[in-house]
């Protein structure tokens, strides 16, 4: 995992580099503090796919550039198999599976996250630029945004700006598992 998260960074700073930022040029586009940026750069820490996804846009690159180095190269259709997403283990509390990488020029990156149940106090919380649906395909998800909490069971689904600070965890004891589709 930690050679997995130095490929990603040295990628990372080496388009930051060709595009002619700073690392604290690139830590202000995306929002984020300039010593917590150069941690991720660094590989220090791992990035968040919600920190990834901002990074490529800023970079005008597709996150599947940043996740494996390679250019998505299917224009009419991408098929992916179960189980078969491009891992993307970007967050300690999620697991996600991105389901359209090899797709050039989307509109929209799909996942299919895991979480697995944790304390109580232990929610962490996110925000990046657009909107996220997200769709639980397994267990119970308790979504906090934006001072509200909301429990989704199986089958029910959430549509927010995912601008506002949100975080997703598992409750009941058991993993859940839920499409997300960021636009």
């Amino acid at each position: 995992m930690q050679e997995k998260i130095k490929e990603i960074a040295s990628r990372v700073r080496e388009l930051r580099e060709i595009c002619g930022f700073s690392p604290g040029k690139m830590a202000d586009l995306i929002g984020i503090p300039a010593d917590v940026y150069r941690k991720y750069e660094n590989a220090e820490e791992d990035f968040p796919a919600s920190v990834l996804f901002e990074i490529a846009q800023h970079l005008k690159v597709d996150m599947t550039v940043l996740l494996t180095g390679e250019d998505p190269r299917m224009h009419v259709f991408t098929v992916t198999r179960k189980d078969r997403g491009v891992s993307v283990d970007r967050r300690k509390d999620y697991k996600y599976q991105n389901l359209a990488a090899n797709f050039i020029h989307k509109k929209a990156e799909p996942f299919v996250v895991k979480v697995e149940p944790k304390a109580e106090d232990s929610l962490s919380m996110n925000s990046h630029p657009g909107q996220e649906f997200d769709y639980v395909l397994e267990g119970t998800l308790k979504v906090v945004i934006h001072n509200n909490e909301i429990i989704l069971e199986e089958g029910d689904s959430i549509f927010f700006d995912s601008n506002y600070a949100h975080g997703m965890q598992a409750i009941g004891g058991r993993p859940a598992r839920f499409l997300a589709v960021i636009l």
